[in-house]
């Protein structure tokens, strides 16, 4: 048998980019085929379901010696003692998968090697966009005005809050945490904070792709992301333009949230 590569193959970045695709076209069926007038509570339910059976059917067929750490799924520690470990968040926004017509949600598929997110793929569905790895995504050229910092809906984070203060940013809302990383891709945003605590299929994929664009991606203190911890619980992130990283980062060393 032949040894584990040291890195991703071309094939585990077209398995990512492969597999968020395809959950994102059952997305957006199910979205289409929901009543408008039945229980948005159903259509969230459905599609965090089936997008994970998807995922963890098609991870099944290609990668069966890999683990596998998804939102949707029990979790299994054998997972802390692989080298790689996919990361998988079948629906990141759902809230927003269950407001039509909103498209600030999103598919996020990530491999791990020892804990390093080094893969992965982020489906904007209904925005009918797939950003990957590798090929990467393109960084879009920065724009003229404020630094535009985006923000959750509903619970700005304090950082994000404290961040906008000290560089008189304007704050952008949006929903997933997906969307949200993406946008500094496309450049919708420039700074994406967040210090309110997430779990590690929240940022694998995000961080993965806007990496791989040439973003910078860190804590807020700087310091490197690792993922397939015995904890998945991640408690802060900051995905910004390069250019913004010092500003962004000397900053963030004077919050204590």
């Amino acid at each position: 048998m032949a040894p584990t590569p040291a890195g991703p193959t071309p094939a585990d970045h077209a398995l990512a980019a492969e597999l968020a695709g395809r959950a994102a076209a059952l997305l957006l069926e199910l979205r289409r085929s929901h009543d408008p007038g039945g229980d948005p509570a159903v259509l969230r339910k459905a599609g965090d379901h089936q997008s994970n059976e998807l995922l963890l059917a098609g991870l099944a067929a290609a990668v069966p010696a890999d683990a596998v750490l998804s939102e949707e799924s029990k979790d299994d520690p054998a997972r802390i003692h692989a080298s790689r470990v996919w990361i998988i968040d079948p629906l990141d926004g759902t809230r927003e998968f269950g407001e039509p017509p909103r498209t600030d949600w999103a598919v996020h598929v990530a491999l791990t090697i020892d804990g390093a997110p080094v893969a992965g793929a982020v489906a904007l569905p209904a925005l009918d966009v797939v950003l990957g790895t590798d090929p990467p995504a393109t960084l879009a050229p920065p724009s003229d005005g404020p630094v535009r910092l985006v923000v959750s809906r509903t619970r700005p984070p304090k950082a994000a809050t404290f961040l906008a203060d000290r560089l008189d940013a304007t704050l952008v809302e949006m929903g997933s945490a997906g969307a949200k990383a993406m946008a500094v891709v496309r450049g919708e945003v420039d700074v994406y904070v967040h210090s309110g605590g997430q779990y590690e299929w929240d940022s694998c994929a995000p961080v993965a792709v806007a990496a791989a664009a040439g973003c910078h991606c860190s804590r807020i203190d700087g310091s490197p992301l690792m993922y397939n911890n015995e904890d998945p619980y991640l408690p802060d992130l900051l995905i910004c333009r390069p250019e913004l990283a010092e500003p962004v980062l000397a900053a963030l060393a004077d919050f204590h949230g």
